[in-house]
């Protein structure tokens, strides 16, 4: 079994990881798969966005079905995933992938784009896959990419290069986990900003490094770096908003009705311990919305920087004007949405664990209006 992920060590301060020496290249024989939905602006419009997060999030949820308990690289982008594995695991994952592609298309009429691309191959177009583990808690860590590789595999596939063969008619995907249960997380201080920054091309790192560290620095003086959920955990609303999306997704051989049915009872139970604060054999509903909170992704380095910020009109402002100044310089691209709600989707492979994982993005597009609005400093 391939050891080179387990080995890296976990990095603490979010910071740091501007500095492209925190970051080791993956092995040259490694694949990154890569995923993107078509015409996610056009679904978004249509009041979609919690599938569009859903198929995102999927994409990373069989992915650690498939790998049946090795730590691997991934990030969520959205209306996408990508991630990285070694070549004894290529197989395995590409058949998931394209499982996930073919559930899609089957149970939500939308059309995802996948590929596995060999490092080998980035690496020959001059762009580079250097990966960190960021300890986003005590249980959980995230992966943080840099390099260019996964922009430029994302762009290929695109061209429709390194693409998958298709699945047959009625493949499906291991699921289990995958939730959609929290109420969408209202903005308190006035907006959730969606904010999406790239290097330029041929822009110096140390400039990049920079900007990133004075952007840090205006985030950092938002309640907990813009963190959107509260530290005691997202509401949870009964009956979920996302109890049918997660239905389709999750039903398997049962039919939707008697999944949802399920997923209903299992979230009023939860509801009420949340309410409550009883304990029921042991489990501290209380507690594990708490570590929710801890656990979630809302930012991210993923060829640049990614973020979900619960923030005032002030920063925002002010953020905006750094960027700006960027931008004008030639250092990098951004592109911001604003929103009054967050999202969050879930990976959770036990309530009694705390190593279950969340995405967060905006609930009016997010990550996918941010990178519409890209501005280009070359332009």
């Amino acid at each position: 079994m391939d050891q080179f992920y387990d080995r890296l060590p976990l990095q603490s301060a979010f910071g740091t990881l501007s500095n492209p020496a925190r970051y080791t290249p993956l092995p040259e024989d490694w694949f990154v798969g890569a995923s993107d939905i078509v015409g996610s602006t056009q679904a978004i419009a249509e009041g979609r966005y919690k599938t569009v997060n859903m198929i995102g999030a999927a994409v990373i949820s069989a992915q650690i079905n498939a790998a049946a308990g090795q730590a691997f690289p991934f990030v969520f982008g959205g209306d996408g995933a990508a991630f990285a594995c070694p070549p004894e695991r290529a197989e395995t994952a590409s058949h998931a992938l394209a499982a996930v592609q073919c559930w899609a298309g089957e149970e939500f009429g939308l059309q995802l784009r996948v590929a596995m691309v060999p490092v080998s191959a980035i690496r020959k177009a001059g762009r580079d896959v250097a990966v960190a583990r960021y300890q986003a808690s005590g249980d959980v860590d995230y992966a943080m990419f840099s390099g260019g590789g996964l922009s430029w595999a994302e762009a290929e596939m695109k061209q429709g290069r390194f693409n998958l063969p298709r699945a047959g008619a009625g493949t499906q995907p291991d699921l289990t986990g995958l939730s959609c249960r929290w109420s969408p997380i209202k903005a308190r201080n006035g907006q959730i900003l969606s904010v999406l920054i790239q290097p330029e091309e041929g822009a110096e790192a140390v400039k990049v490094a920079a900007l990133i560290d004075a952007v840090l620095k205006v985030v950092g003086d938002l309640d907990r770096n813009g963190h959107p959920t509260p530290a005691e955990g997202p509401d949870a609303g009964w009956p979920p908003a996302g109890a049918d999306i997660e239905a389709r997704a999750t039903h398997g051989k049962l039919t939707v009705g008697k999944r949802k049915r399920q997923i209903l009872f299992e979230t009023f139970m939860a509801w009420v311990l949340i309410k409550t604060g009883l304990k029921v054999g042991g489990f501290d509903a209380r507690g594990y919305a708490r570590t929710v909170a801890e656990n979630a992704d809302f930012r991210k380095f993923d060829d640049g920087l990614k973020m979900t910020l619960d923030c005032d009109d002030a920063t925002a402002a002010r953020l905006t004007a750094v960027l700006e100044t960027a931008r004008m310089a030639g250092t990098i691209r951004y592109g911001t949405h604003s929103q009054s709600e967050a999202l969050m989707t879930c990976i959770v492979p036990s309530m009694q664990r705390d190593d279950h994982v969340h995405f967060i993005d905006g609930a009016a597009g997010g990550y996918t209006q941010a990178a519409t609005q890209i501005k280009s400093g070359s332009a």
